[in-house]
């Protein structure tokens, strides 16, 4: 049964792709807030505590690893744009391992990580399902993927939007996607994930000064942090799948 995506494209091929996100890189970067890394990294341990092997697809600016990192995790990290991991090393990222790389065409040997992470790229690939196919391939026997990606229907983020604007929310990226909890779920397993938790994150608390002064600038997101724990997955803003391998035994 296919997946049944809202698509946002702004270019229409994988090349241009990669330069628009070099550009984006070059003139202001493109990451989240620390308070969002340190909640996701929370749920990393708990489903697959430290030390283990972890790869984080389409690191960005390694913010996540440098978190992971230093919880004691063993990290690679990669991304397809050069100017993305040149920000990496300005930014004091030079001794993590990191490698330029297309997350649909991963270059590391096959069950190679206890622990994979992808956080809100999936759905900026040219082709997500080839890119899950290779995330399964990569991972371990007894490994987990762990993937946030955007609901197509989350009550606080689209509907919202659409109600106000009468259109889906676009981010600015070349290529963007959105779609429902169980058409995510169908193209996980379709191409070797199987989605054991799904779990929805709207906004984090802050976890540092920063943030914190940020939030206190906006209070609605105050309340989105309080009050997301009650949204239902299916209505969830941010949906974070916790994948194992459909077919462990493949995966020598």
């Amino acid at each position: 049964m296919p997946w049944h995506p809202i698509e946002i494209r702004h270019t229409q091929t994988e090349q241009a792709e990669q330069r628009a996100y070099d550009r984006i890189y070059v003139e202001r970067g493109l990451h989240q807030r620390d308070s969002l890394y340190l909640w996701f990294l929370d749920q990393v341990r708990r489903f697959a505590p430290p030390p283990a092997r972890l790869l984080d697809i389409s690191c960005g600016e390694g913010d996540f690893l440098r978190f992971a990192r230093r919880a004691g995790y063993s990290v690679t990290g990669f991304d397809f744009s050069l100017a993305a991991l040149r920000r990496l090393d300005q930014r004091g990222g030079a001794s993590l391992p990191v490698v330029m790389a297309n997350a649909q065409i991963l270059p590391f040997a096959g069950a190679s990580f206890e622990v994979i992470t992808n956080i809100g790229s999936l759905e900026h690939y040219f082709d997500p399902g080839q890119a899950i196919a290779e995330m399964a391939r990569v991972l371990r026997p007894e490994g987990v993927a762990i993937i946030l990606v955007p609901n197509a229907y989350g009550i606080f983020g689209n509907v919202l939007h659409v109600l106000r604007h009468g259109e889906v929310f676009d981010d600015g990226q070349p290529l963007q996607r959105y779609a429902t909890r169980r058409s995510w779920e169908r193209l996980l397993a379709e191409h070797g994930l199987m989605a054991r938790r799904v779990l929805v994150l709207e906004r984090p608390f802050p976890r540092t000064a920063r943030d914190f002064w940020w939030m206190a600038r906006r209070p609605h997101t105050f309340v989105r942090a309080v009050f997301g724990g009650l949204v239902p997955a299916n209505l969830g803003d941010q949906l974070i799948f916790v994948c194992t391998l459909a077919h462990p035994d493949l995966n020598p």
